[in-house]
C-alpha cells in the first residue's frame, strides 16, 4: 500500500484529529444518520442518497487517492482499488448504504493504520525533543541565548548542572557526570572531563562545563540516530518483500476475476446474485492484513530498539537477528575492554615495590599499551619514578635504560635468554596458562621479578554469554591473540569455540566457515578493524559508535553504548518481530482461506465481509505494535 512509506511529521498525538481518521469519522457519523433519519421516514429516499454520497466522498476520498496514484505512478492494483470497486459495485447494484458502510469502515482501518505508523514515527522523533531549543554561548565576554539549530562548529556554550547538551561538542572546561540515555540507552552516568566528546541531549548533572560545538545542530548524533532509523523502517526485510511481490499479482487476480463475475451475472439475469457476491469478493479477498503482516512489526521493533540505542540499519537485519544461531566475538576491545592491567608481581631476587619501581622508571618514555599499563599501575600507587637514561626500545624483544648506573632491561623471556639470564619457566607458564602476558625485569646479571599484564574482561561479558547460550546460540571467540591467551578468556567466560592467532582475511573466512555450519551468524567487533568479518556475516554489530560515523556506517546493527547487554536484547527484539510476524501471516493467510469461498458460496453480505476484513486488518497492526513493548 503506497501511503504506509509517507511521512507523517504532521502528526499531533491525537487519533480523532488524524485526517484520514477524521474524515472517516465524518463519514461514519453522516452514514449513519441519513440511515436513522429515513427509517425514520423524517427525510425521502432520494435525500438519504444524497448524504451518502457526501459520505462516501469524504470518507472515501484519502485512500481512493492513494490508490490511483499507486496505480498511476507504480502500475499497480492496491487494496485500495479492490475496494474502490466494491464501493462502486454496491453503488450500481443500488446499495448505497452497504457502500457508505464499506467506506465508513475502509476509512477507520486506514486511519487506524496510518495513525500507528504516525506514532512509531513521531516517537522515535520526540528524541529530538530532548535537547534544548536554546544554548548559552560566549560572545563578547558575555553570555547570550541564541536558538541551537544557529550554533556552528567552533562555538563556545556553557551548559549548567541540570540542563541539557545542545549539539555534539568537546569539553574544554569542566568536570561532570553525563546522564547519555538518550543516545546511548545506558542510564548509568558516565564520568566526563576537559578534552573528552559529549553528545545532543545527555543531561549534565553536577558541574558547570563549557563546550566547543564539533557538529552542528542538523549532524549531531542524535539527529543521525532519528534518520538512520527513519530510514530503516523503509528498508524491507524477504518476508515482507515476498509478500508485496505476492500483492502485486494477487490483488489484480481478485479484482478481474470480481469483474468476470459482474459481467457473468449482467449476461444472465437469473444469476444476478452473482454480482453481489463480485462485490463481497472484492472485499473479502482483500489481503490487507497479510500485506501488514510484517511492516508493522518491523517499524514498531527499530522504533523500539532506537530509542534503547540500538540501531537496526533495516527490517532484513532485524528479521536476520530473530535467525541467528551462532554469535562470534572480537576480543579485544569486544569482550574485553582493550586496555591491559597489572594483575600480577611476582618478586625473584628483589622486593615487590622494587620491580615495580624499576619498571615504571624505564617503560615511563615507551608507548606501547603493555608498557602504558606498567605506568598506569605505578602512578595509582603513587610509586617513586627513578631518573633514567639512555633509553632504547628493542622491537619484538623489550626496553632498556640506564638507571643509578645499572643497565635495566623490560621485556621478553627471549630478551633475557639473549642475556643468558635464565628466567622462571614454571612460573611463567602458570601466567601465560590464565592468559596473561608476561614481561621481566631485570639487568644482565639477574632477573628481579615478573609482572603480568592482561586484557581486563568486561564485567558482564560472562553474563551475557551466559544469556546467549541460553537463548540457544553457539559462542564464538574469533581473535588474533595468541591461542593460549584466547583459551584463558574462553574458559572463564564459557565460550563454545575459539579460533584464535587470526589475521583479517581469516576471520572472514572463519564467519564463512560459521555460516556454512549454522547458517546465519552474527558478527560483534569493536570497530573498523573488523569490518571484513562484519560485512561477511549475515549481521554485523559494532559497539560503542556514538558518534562514530565510519562504524555506525560499517555496522547492519550499531550498539551506541559500549554494552554487550544490548546484544542478547537485539537478538530477542529480533525473534519477537520475526514470530509477532509468522503469527500475522498465518492469521491472515487462515482468514482469506474462509473469507473468498464464503464470499463465492454467498454466506457473507458485504457489510459482514467489511466488517471482519477491517477488524482482521486492526487486529494485525495491533499484534505487529507489541513488538515496541519494553521487554
Amino acid at each position: 500500500m503506497a501511503h504506509k512509506e509517507k511521512d507523517h511529521d504532521g502528526f499531533d498525538g491525537k487519533l480523532y484529529a488524524h485526517p484520514p481518521m477524521r474524515n472517516a469519522l465524518i463519514a461514519g457519523g453522516l452514514t449513519l444518520l441519513a440511515f436513522g433519519l429515513r427509517h425514520l421516514g423524517i427525510i425521502p429516499s432520494g435525500f438519504e442518497i444524497g448524504i451518502y454520497i457526501f459520505a462516501i466522498v469524504i470518507g472515501g476520498y484519502h485512500w481512493t487517492r492513494e490508490g490511483i496514484e499507486e496505480l498511476v505512478e507504480c502500475k499497480e492494483i492496491g487494496i485500495e482499488l479492490l475496494m474502490l470497486g466494491a464501493t462502486i459495485g454496491s453503488i450500481i447494484l443500488g446499495m448505497w448504504d452497504e457502500a457508505a458502510f464499506l467506506v465508513f469502515i475502509y476509512g477507520v482501518a486506514e486511519g487506524l493504520e496510518e495513525y500507528a505508523y504516525a506514532r512509531a514515527r513521531a516517537s522515535i522523533r520526540k528524541l529530538l525533543d530532548l535537547a534544548p531549543k536554546e544554548a548559552r554561548i560566549m560572545r563578547d565576554g558575555k553570555q547570550t541565548m541564541i536558538p541551537a539549530s544557529e550554533l556552528k562548529v567552533g562555538d563556545i556554550f556553557l551548559v549548567r548542572p541540570g540542563e541539557s547538551i545542545a549539539t555534539d561538542g568537546t569539553i574544554i572546561k569542566g568536570k561532570s557526570s553525563l546522564n547519555e540515555a538518550p543516545v546511548t540507552g545506558e542510564s548509568i552516568p558516565v564520568e566526563k572531563g576537559q578534552g573528552m566528546h559529549v553528545f545532543a541531549a545527555t543531561i549534565n548533572q553536577e558541574g558547570a562545563l563549557e563546550i566547543q560545538v564539533t557538529a552542528t545542530f542538523e549532524n549531531n548524533t542524535l539527529s543521525k540516530i532519528v534518520h538512520l532509523v527513519e530510514e530503516a523502517q523503509e528498508k524491507k526485510g524477504k518476508a515482507q518483500q515476498f509478500i508485496e511481490k505476492f500483492g502485486k499479482y494477487y490483488s489484480p487476480v481478485v479484482l478481474f476475476s470480481a469483474i468476470g463475475l459482474a459481467l457473468f451475472s449482467l449476461i444472465d439475469p437469473s444469476l444476478s446474485a452473482w454480482g453481489v457476491r463480485a462485490v463481497v469478493l472484492l472485499v473479502a479477498a482483500a489481503p490487507c492484513a497479510l500485506v501488514m503482516s510484517t511492516p508493522v512489526a518491523v517499524a514498531a521493533g527499530i522504533g523500539r530498539a532506537g530509542r534503547e540505542g540500538v540501531l537496526i540499519k533495516g527490517g532484513v537485519y532485524l528479521e536476520n537477528l530473530g535467525k541467528i544461531r551462532a554469535v562470534a566475538f572480537d576480543k579485544t576491545g569486544t569482550l574485553t575492554r582493550g586496555e591491559p592491567i597489572v594483575t600480577d608481581i611476582i618478586p625473584i631476587n628483589s622486593d615487590e615495590k622494587n620491580v615495580l619501581t624499576l619498571a615504571y622508571s624505564v617503560e615511563k618514555f615507551n608507548g606501547h599499551p603493555l608498557a602504558q599499563a606498567i605506568v598506569r599501575y605505578a602512578e595509582s600507587l603513587a610509586i617513586e619514578n627513578l631518573p633514567s637514561s639512555d633509553f632504547i626500545a628493542m622491537s619484538g624483544f623489550g626496553t632498556k635504560a640506564v638507571i643509578d648506573g645499572q643497565t635495566i632491561y623490560v621485556g621478553k623471556k627471549d630478551l633475557f635468554s639473549k642475556l643468558d639470564v635464565t628466567p622462571f619457566d614454571s612460573k611463567m607458564e602458570k601466567l601465560r596458562k590464565e592468559g596473561k602476558t608476561i614481561m621481566l625485569v631485570g639487568s644482565d646479571k639477574a632477573l628481579f621479578g615478573m609482572i603480568a599484564v592482561r586484557d581486563e574482561i568486561r564485567p558482564v561479558a560472562k553474563q551475557v554469554i551466559t544469556q546467549l547460550r541460553h537463548m540457544g546460540m553457539i559462542v564464538v571467540m574469533l581473535t588474533g591473540d595468541n591461542l593460549v591467551t584466547a583459551q584463558a578468556i574462553a574458559k572463564e567466560l564459557g565460550i563454545d569455540q575459539i579460533k584464535a592467532d587470526l589475521k583479517p582475511d581469516e576471520k572472514v573466512a572463519a564467519i564463512k566457515e560459521l555460516k556454512k555450519e549454522y547458517g546465519v551468524v552474527a558478527m560483534v567487533g569493536d570497530g573498523i578493524n573488523d569490518a571484513p568479518a562484519l560485512a561477511e556475516s549475515s549481521v554485523g554489530m559494532v559497539m560503542g559508535t556514538a558518534g562514530t560515523d565510519a562504524a555506525i556506517e560499517a555496522a547492519d546493527v550499531a550498539l551506541m553504548a559500549d554494552d554487550l547487554t544490548k546484544i542478547p536484547y537485539a537478538i530477542g527484539l529480533g525473534k519477537k518481530a520475526r514470530g509477532i510476524s509468522l503469527q500475522n501471516i498465518v492469521f491472515s493467510i487462515l482468514l482469506l482461506a474462509v473469507l473468498i469461498p464464503s464470499a463465492l458460496i454467498g454466506f457473507l453480505t458485504v457489510a459482514i465481509a467489511v466488517t471482519v476484513h477491517e477488524v482482521a486488518e486492526l487486529i494485525a497492526v495491533g499484534n505487529g505494535l507489541r513488538v515496541a513493548r519494553k521487554y
